[in-house]
């Protein structure tokens, strides 16, 4: 039985992951929109663009237009190792795999797409592809800041367990380019940005650091997410300097409005793909409750919520009976503290469920965790999979949930007891989906 449910949960998720494919998701928006036809109909068309389903979006893109290719022209900055050839838009390696801050690779890229707006005429149309991980793919650090200061301050803004909300604020008053300036930089016809959102909500000032969409925050607000996490004393000078005087009004802030002819239209997001995976859930006999992409906070706290959901589901059999099958999408964030394991929120959101278990709660409980780009922290592995027999795997290795829980090491747990999920990259990004089993 644990193992058709364990073949159940992956295949929930695959139907999830199937769902945020770019391909599909752009020829959808192409045939769909009406801007669809203004794209077709330009005399050129600039591409740029982010992220970590650009390969996947560039490669629709240019299929979608396969009559027009001559009229491409584009760059799109993407994570190493994911390159594929085509014929009119350039993949540039930006980051290496499992890197999440910026590099210098990432400001050349944005400084070539910049170059690339600049020089439209009055009837060209840019596409501009956004997606999980854009914001550190598309680096350019304002004058005076250096990309170490960037990297410095990336790097304590994760370590804080400041939100994804939290971290795009004080970047994009960091960058030239987002906040809405790369498209402020073009000056034709019509700017399309297509977006695979991967932020709780989709709110697109957020999605890879709004560079295509106006930013409601403020240089003061910026400064208030350092003092928030007591970040402000180690932030390096030129950091601290930049956002006192954009706060005093000496420098120019985001954009708060964008020109009319700019559109950013979200084609896929964590809410498609729960649903995607509803209906697999339901095909495969499971009585399905989806709890929302809108799931965020620490992630222990949200793992011993739904650890008490399972408990009624098996005891009370509310708010429904087995078999039962609960989701929850969205992101939630880990808090290092003083721990120095290796992991990512999905492994440990597995690892806390099944310490808040135990072995006897486990018993008919399936649960996986996983982010829908194949990544989960610095690690090589999505996710986690857990159930009763990963607590007989690490009896048998000497292993302790609480002790590798306590350490925030899940990554080295889960590859001794052969439960870590290990998709390679998947060429999306719609956040994480979380697949809990009960029979």
């Amino acid at each position: 039985m644990t193992h058709r449910t364990r073949t159940d949960a992956r295949a929930i998720w695959n139907a999830a992951v199937q769902a945020a494919r770019p391909a599909h998701l752009l020829d959808h928006f192409l045939a769909s929109n009406p801007l669809g036809g203004a794209i077709r109909a330009a005399p050129r068309i600039l591409v740029i663009g982010a992220g970590k389903a650009g390969p996947g979006m560039a490669a629709a893109l240019e299929a979608a237009l396969a009559d027009r290719l001559e009229r491409i022209e584009g760059i799109v900055n993407v994570p190493e190792g994911v390159h594929q050839p085509l014929a009119r838009i350039r993949l540039h390696a930006a980051r290496p795999q499992g890197v999440n801050e910026p590099t210098a690779a990432g400001v050349a890229g944005a400084e070539e797409m910049l170059r690339l707006l600049t020089s439209a005429g009055p009837d060209d149309v840019a596409v501009c592809l956004l997606s999980g991980g854009g914001s550190a793919l598309l680096p350019a650090p304002a004058a005076g800041i250096s990309l170490d200061d960037k990297q410095a301050v990336t790097r304590l803004l994760h370590r804080s367990g400041a939100t994804i909300d939290e971290m795009n604020c004080v970047r994009k008053h960091l960058s030239r380019v987002k906040g809405g300036r790369l498209a402020e930089a073009f000056r034709g016809k019509l700017f399309v940005s297509l977006i695979i959102s991967d932020v709780v909500g989709d709110p697109l000032d957020v999605i890879a650091s709004g560079p295509t969409a106006p930013d409601p925050t403020t240089f003061g607000e910026a400064l208030a997410v350092l003092e928030r996490y007591s970040l402000f004393d180690c932030t390096p000078p030129a950091v601290k300097g930049h956002l006192e005087r954009g706060a005093r009004g000496e420098l120019p802030e985001t954009l708060k409005s964008l020109p009319s002819n700019v559109a950013s239209c979200v084609i896929g997001s964590n809410r498609l793909s729960l649903d995607a995976a509803a209906k697999a859930a339901a095909e495969r006999g499971y009585r399905v409750l989806d709890l929302g992409s809108f799931v965020e906070g620490e992630t222990r706290q949200v793992a011993t919520a739904l650890a008490g959901i399972v408990r009624s589901i098996r005891r009370d059999r509310q708010p429904l009976a087995p078999p039962a099958c609960l989701l929850l999408g969205g992101e939630t964030t880990v808090t290092l503290g003083d721990g120095s394991g290796k992991g990512g929120r999905n492994q440990e959101f597995v690892l806390a469920m099944l310490a808040k278990l135990g072995p006897p709660g486990m018993q008919g409980v399936t649960v996986l965790s996983g982010g829908t780009d194949g990544e989960d922290g610095p690690t090589d592995a999505a996710g986690a999979i857990g159930d009763a027999d990963t607590f007989t795997r690490a009896a048998a290795l000497g292993l302790s949930v609480e002790d590798h829980l306590h350490r925030h090491d899940a990554y080295p747990f889960f590859d001794a007891t052969g439960d870590l999920l290990r998709t390679g990259l998947t060429g999306t990004n719609v956040m994480d989906v979380r697949i809990i089993l009960v029979i």
